[in-house]
């Protein structure tokens, strides 16, 4: 049995290690996703452990398709249903700012030849903030360039329909209904231009730091020693996970969190003495950026 989907995650490790597996098929996805993931089964423990042979992101390394057991599968359901994501905000005034700042950065580090005038591959976290970063890309000087990420979200997509993002590699798409249905109905053109791999691959700290992923993620607050606390709410109730952006912000050739600078309307500063709740230590926060402007913590 070959399964293939919109998300790969952890769906390898799944089927490798299940006693039973129930399989979905949904009718609402395009055959068209076939070929597009890219699942490598060269993972071994050590002392058999060998480097996974990718050295671009459009590097194509394992199978088009999981590998499942017939002998495992119990059950197959029929479904026709859409994922179900949040949609996005437009840009307000303050993403706007915020990723004009950003871009500013980005563009002065490519001036000092810190970085190709492509960029290094990016890596984008989901969310509003990250969404509006995205959409200035696509009015900024930058061409031909490359994602490797955890998760596809809508301004990914509208850098690769623009030209301006060649490929993207990720696990999964965390989509707004309106742009999920766009890309269903355009698969087979965009097929080419969009890498699924299995998380393993797609968070792996080596892969990471041997691209030199350029990593762009949101914050809750930051303290003034650049902790970042990136999941708990006056540090105790949790707001979301930490996802992948541990994996990118300590492996990144720079790792960069992004915020509005207050919360609450403005009674809550999102920069503070010290942090509530750490989920990122001063070593891996390189660069903060808010509406106000951004502190370029590296060497300090």
């Amino acid at each position: 049995m070959n399964p293939v989907a919109s998300s790969v995650g952890n769906n390898k490790t799944w089927l490798d290690r299940a006693r039973g597996v129930i399989l979905e098929v949904n009718s609402l996805q395009n055959a068209a996703l076939d070929r597009m993931h890219d699942i490598y089964y060269g993972t071994a423990l050590p002392p058999d452990r060998v480097p996974i042979p990718l050295v671009r992101p459009d590097d194509r390394i394992g199978e088009t398709y999981l590998r499942c057991d017939l002998d495992k599968v119990v059950a197959i359901v029929k479904t026709h249903t859409p994922d179900r994501n949040l949609p996005f905000t437009p840009p307000d005034t303050t993403a706007r700012a915020i990723a004009g700042h950003l871009l500013e950065f980005l563009r002065h580090e490519v001036t000092k030849g810190r970085l190709p005038a492509p960029l290094l591959p990016i890596q984008s976290g989901v969310g509003n903030i990250a969404n509006a970063v995205l959409n200035g890309l696509l009015d900024s000087p930058f061409e031909n360039m490359t994602a490797y990420t955890e998760v596809i979200q809508d301004g990914m997509l509208d850098l690769l329909a623009a030209g301006k993002l060649r490929i993207a590699s990720a696990t999964a798409f965390s989509l707004s209904l309106g742009v999920a249905a766009a890309l269903n109905a355009d698969m087979l053109r965009l097929r080419s231009k969009i890498i699924l791999r299995p998380q393993e691959i797609s968070n792996h700290p080596e892969l990471i730091r041997r691209l030199g992923c350029i990593a762009m993620n949101g914050l809750i607050e930051a303290d003034i020693y650049g902790s970042v606390n990136s999941t708990h709410i006056m540090g105790s109730r949790i707001q979301n996970g930490i996802g992948g952006s541990g994996d990118f912000a300590r492996n990144a050739y720079v790792s960069i969190f992004m915020t509005p600078s207050v919360a609450k309307g403005g009674t809550i500063s999102a920069i503070v003495p010290q942090a509530s709740h750490v989920d990122h230590i001063t070593q891996d926060v390189q660069v903060i950026v808010t509406e106000q402007g951004r502190a370029d913590l590296r060497g300090l």
